[in-house]
Parts: structure tokens; C-alpha cells; sequence
């Protein structure tokens, strides 16, 4: 595992240990990297609680409830898309015990991409929940990676990791 990626979970552990909360991750393109990378650390059982990997449409709408019209038809943004990953986080943040969540959706490459969304484009997501609320929370922003397929989603979980430790570092549980 790549250092800086095992020093960022360890970070975002000590953390949610700290607010005494829990992080889900729903990832797609990533493929259960950030999960995987949450996982690596001992101890991470006091602080993730479960990863989806909703890698196809018909996933994210089954397990997530992502809304199909997000997905499918001439309107619809696409699973590449920030509306994609808010609605992930939401549902992965409605389907656990988590106070956070983390959500990836993207095109790794090296095909997949149109002019719109080349090889490389990925989008985050986060989500939270308001301490002693039903409230629920949520950001995501898009990044464009460069090299090949392994570097774009090495990249993505990078991102996503900082993302985290960013809210955590600002939120309060």
C-alpha cells in the first residue's frame, strides 16, 4: 500500500476515533480501494463500518437508491456526475451506522471516456450527518487525473481520503 495513502486513513482514524464516529465508502470506479485503504489500518473496526462497491447502474440504484433518472435517459447526467455521487453518499451515509460517507464514480480509462468526461475524470463525493439530527449533509467536486487506469484511481482514493480529513478537520462528528 502506498504510504501516503496508509498515513491519510491512519489520519482520517484517529479522527473519527477522536468524534467517536464511523465512515461508509460507495465506490464505483474505485472498486472498493478506499475501503480497502480504510481497512489496511489496525484498529478500523472502531471506525468504518461498511463499504459498497456499486460498480454498475442497476447497483447504485438497488443498493444505493440512486434515482434512475440520474442514470438513464437523454437528461440524465450520467453515473459520471455530481448528482451520481451525492446521491451515493447519501445512500451509502441512510444505509449504515455511519456518521460520514464517501463516494467515487469516475472514468478510470483507458476507454470509457467522451469528450465530455475524457479518461480521468472522477468525481467525489462526501456526505455527513449532523451530531443529535436527522440532517443530512453533502459535497463533491470533480477532478481530472492524469496517467493510466492504476494512477487515475490510486489518485481517486488519494482524493477522497483528503476530502475526509478535510471535514473532519472543519465538522464536528
Amino acid at each position: 500500500m502506498n504510504k501516503s495513502i496508509l498515513a491519510l486513513s491512519r489520519q482520517c482514524g484517529e479522527l473519527l476515533t477522536q468524534l467517536g464516529a464511523h465512515v461508509s465508502t460507495a465506490e464505483s470506479c474505485t472498486g472498493g480501494w478506499v475501503a480497502q485503504a480504510i481497512t489496511a489500518v489496525p484498529g478500523s473496526s472502531g471506525w468504518f463500518d461498511v463499504g459498497f462497491v456499486t460498480y454498475s447502474n442497476l447497483a447504485k440504484q438497488q443498493v444505493l437508491q440512486v434515482p434512475a433518472d440520474l442514470l438513464d435517459g437523454p437528461h440524465a447526467p450520467g453515473a459520471v456526475s455530481r448528482e451520481t455521487v451525492l446521491a451515493m453518499a447519501v445512500g451509502a451515509l441512510q444505509r449504515s451506522g455511519a456518521q460520514y460517507a464517501i463516494s467515487t464514480s469516475g472514468v478510470a480509462g483507458p476507454g470509457g471516456g467522451t469528450p465530455a468526461k475524457p479518461a480521468g475524470t472522477v468525481w467525489i463525493g462526501w456526505a455527513w450527518q449532523t451530531p443529535g439530527a436527522a440532517q443530512v449533509h453533502s459535497t463533491a467536486l470533480v477532478q481530472r487525473f492524469a496517467g493510466n487506469r492504476e494512477s487515475v484511481r490510486r489518485q481517486s482514493v488519494i482524493a477522497a481520503l483528503e476530502g475526509l480529513l478535510t471535514l473532519l478537520r472543519r465538522r464536528p462528528g
